[in-house]
């Protein structure tokens, strides 16, 4: 199984970007999926998370701002992030809590991670 995040970029206060995050490989199914940002010299933080039935939380720094969703059939989630700040400046992670084929178990699995960049 693996996760492709792609979407980061640069852009100025304001703009807007998205964020996409495709899981591939023997899935049987996806129940939570999420995305978490790391700015240098902090840890990691959650951002946005969407369960299987399309619940949805976010952080108090992307509530009105951001949104997530999934499109189960393509086993992706996305992020749509509007009028960003600079303070939006991070590494972009996509998780994503998957049952394999042939298991009955859930494991953890992380994309590799998309720059954003939000100038002033």
């Amino acid at each position: 199984v693996q996760l492709q995040a792609s979407g980061g970029g640069l852009v100025q206060a304001g703009g807007a970007l998205r964020l996409s995050c495709a899981a591939s490989g023997s899935i049987l199914s996806i129940v939570n999926m999420g995305w978490y940002r790391q700015a240098p010299g902090k840890q990691r933080e959650l951002v946005a998370t969407i369960n299987s039935r399309g619940n949805t939380n976010y952080a108090d720094s992307a509530k009105g701002r951001f949104t997530i969703s999934r499109d189960n059939a393509k086993n992706t989630s996305y992020l749509q992030m509007n009028a960003l700040k600079p303070e939006d400046t991070a590494v972009y992670y996509c998780k994503a809590n998957i049952v394999r084929r042939g298991t009955l178990n859930t494991n953890d699995y992380w994309g590799q991670g998309t720059q954003v960049t939000v100038s002033s």
